[in-house]
Order: C-alpha cells, then structure tokens, then sequence
C-alpha cells in the first residue's frame, strides 16, 4: 500500500507537471472510483478547470483548482497516477485526466480500491487525521502525549490515521526495529528513552523512503512508471525468510490486529 512516502514522491514527481493545467476531459473506465458526487457532477466541476496547487496530507493527493473545489486522489492498496504509462502498465486503467498540451493523468488502479473525489470543504475528508510526523510540531513529547493513554499493541496504535497521519505499515515496521522495540508492546509502556528513540527512528526511515522515491515492493510505481527504491533499503519489512542484519537471528512475521508484521524477536524483546 502506498504510504508518505510514496504518496510524497507522487506529489513531488506529479507537481510540475499539473501546475497550471487546465483539466480538459475525463475519461471513466469505471466510475465506481469516484466516492463523491455522482460520476456526472464530478465531471461537471472539473471540466475546464485549472490546477493551481497539489500538495499531500497523509495518504492524501490535493489537487487544488481555481475554483471553491479540490479534487482529492486516494490510492488506497495499488492505485497509481502515471503520466506515460508504460505497455506492461496499460491495463487497469480505471480513469484518465485529460489535461491540456495533451498531457494526461491515467489513474490505474488493479484491485478497484482508489478513490477520487471533488469537495469543496476538504475537513470534511482530511479533519480527523493527526499530525504529520515529518512537520516541526511532530515532537517526542507529542508523540508521547498520542501513546500515553493508549493500551493496544504499539504497531497497531502507530497505524492509526487520527493519531499519526500518513504512517503505514511497512514504515512502522522498519521504524520499531530501528528503535529497537518490540511491535507487541503496549502503546503506552514506553520509556522516555523509547519514546526518544522512536521519534527519530520514524522521522529518519520515512525521510530516507522519501529519498529513495518510495518502495514498490507490491505495486506502488512512479507517475513515470519506474519503481522506488526504498524497499532496498528495509531491514525487516517484507523480509521473512531472511535474517536480521543487526544479529543475524532470522526475521519474525506474525499477524498483528490484522495486519502482517515483520520484527526481530532478539533486538526487539517483548519486554512490558
């Protein structure tokens, strides 16, 4: 699933290239991709529309327009935005962009899980998310004042998109094991040493993803087509069967409220 990273490196690589364009038609393959309003009033408010901004709130695309409206993309488990798809990337095209100078955005998307909509308050999408762990005002003491009541599994509270926007499952992975810390242990067990150390693990593993233009481990792919790097670069995310590069003891996977969870038992010890 795209994550920050991911959805950053979207933003980034997609920015110059919709600023300024005027949204000249849209092709529905499926309209079941659009959330909201009805596949002919999103239509209506976007057709001759120009885009003046695009920026990203958690796992959220804004395409600002010159009107009241933004229209917001949502990628969900294997949406792409591709400007030039590649041969091998022409099938499950669900929606096209047609801007002008010919330019296109062809949003695809193989399991029919993305989403689009045009809204003219965005609270009403992005209101509830909490905060960037990227910004300044991302501290460890906020970080600590978000666990403090909390009694679930640690992993589990760092996927929560009201507690911390944008934080995925492959980046809290690799974000715990930096920290050393064990993704069973209760949220609000940590030490202020704990805290401290998984503040910054989580800022530098999510920067150093957004340096390496994300991580197709799955399905994630750059509007150009290419793939990110950063699942070169992980430690223990989507490394079963192979072991950890801090002990060498092999890498766990366990099923954590749902979701697959990759740790290494010897560096993070379940300790309460």
């Amino acid at each position: 699933m795209p994550e920050l990273p991911e959805v950053e490196t979207v933003k980034n690589d997609l920015l110059p290239y919709v600023t300024g364009q005027t949204i000249t038609d849209i092709t529905l393959n499926w309209e079941g991709i659009v959330k909201q309003p009805s596949p002919d009033e999103f239509k209506k408010r976007l057709l001759g529309r120009k885009i003046t901004g695009l920026s990203r709130r958690a796992k959220y695309l804004l395409f600002k327009l010159d009107s009241d409206d933004t229209l917001i993309a949502h990628l969900r488990m294997t949406g792409s935005l591709l400007v030039d798809p590649p041969a091998e990337l022409n099938n499950y095209i669900r929606a096209v962009i047609h801007l002008n100078g010919d330019k296109k955005i062809y949003f695809r998307d193989p399991r029919k899980f993305a989403r689009m909509m045009v809204v003219q308050d965005v609270a009403q999408v992005i209101g509830k998310l909490g905060p960037e762990p990227l910004e300044e005002s991302f501290t460890p003491e906020l970080l600590s004042h978000l666990l403090e009541k909390r009694k679930a599994p640690l992993k589990a509270v760092l996927l929560d998109q009201e507690l911390i926007a944008g934080l995925g499952n492959m980046y809290a992975d690799e974000a715990l094991f930096e920290a050393g810390i064990n993704p069973m242990r209760c949220a609000n067990s940590l030490t202020k040493p704990e805290i401290k150390r998984l503040h910054k693990a989580i800022r530098e593993v999510l920067r150093l993803g957004i340096m390496n233009k994300g991580a197709s481990e799955v399905t994630y792919y750059r509007p150009s087509g290419e793939m990110g790097k950063a699942f070169e670069a992980f430690k223990v995310a989507h490394q079963r069967d192979k072991v950890c590069p801090k002990c060498g003891e092999p890498i766990q996977w366990i099923k954590l409220r749902g979701r697959g969870t990759y740790y290494c038992a010897k560096c993070q010890p379940n300790k309460q």
